[in-house]
């Protein structure tokens, strides 16, 4: 097979060894090539422009932007993109978010390296993949009501230790409307107090640490 009739890869991701694996994975198939790596949002998009990827592997978290960020710079510039999210997260929020963006497989790195090039081909071939277990993740919450932007905001002052007073006066709204954002919070996410909201919220992923 010629280099111009191989799946041309890039590679998103800021951990040398991570680019690695998955370069020696691709190196491996006989219709896969490595067309660039980059280690940032940025450095992605430059590296998309210059090489015109088949599919990318982007990483969710990257130094610069989230991976989501950068899918969605990419696409809007161009639409036909075929972009595969990597993950150490299974969090529904980050999993609708991503495939909203136009992501067109999610998958886990603790996946299998055959599961890593079978959505490769899948995804060059122009079918979209989301695994069995994800697919779970996202059917589990499907019902649940979502949080809003400023309740997002709240509970991760709420993970940085903030108390009620501090988040009124850093978000510039009254102690009393923060204890109404929190009583939302809780009873969307089924939390019994706010350790197991800040916990429920970092694994759904609605906030990072």
């Amino acid at each position: 097979m010629t280099a111009s009739n191989k799946i041309s890869i890039l590679i998103v991701d800021d951990h040398p060894l991570m680019r690695e694996g998955i370069a020696a994975i691709i190196a491996r198939e006989s219709d896969m090539t490595l067309a660039a790596d980059a280690l940032g949002g940025a450095q992605a998009i430059r590296k998309f422009r210059e090489h015109s990827p088949d599919v990318t592997l982007m990483d969710l978290r990257l130094p610069d932007m989230s991976g989501i960020d950068a899918l969605i710079a990419i696409r809007n510039e161009f639409p036909e993109a075929r972009i595969i999210m990597l993950t150490t997260f299974d969090g529904d929020v980050e999993i609708r978010r991503a495939l909203q963006a136009g992501a067109w497989a999610y998958l886990l790195k603790s996946m299998l390296a055959k599961e890593l090039v079978e959505t490769i081909r899948q995804v060059h071939s122009g079918k979209k993949r989301v695994p069995p277990q994800i697919a779970a993740q996202l059917a589990e919450y499907m019902s649940d009501e979502t949080l809003t932007t400023r309740e997002v905001e709240v509970l991760d002052h709420i993970a940085g230790g903030s108390k009620n007073r501090d988040i009124a006066d850093r978000l510039g709204i009254s102690e009393e409307t923060v204890k109404v954002h929190i009583k939302h919070i809780m009873e969307k996410l089924g939390a019994r107090d706010r350790t197991q909201a800040v916990a429920i919220g970092i694994r759904r992923g609605f906030i990072q640490l």
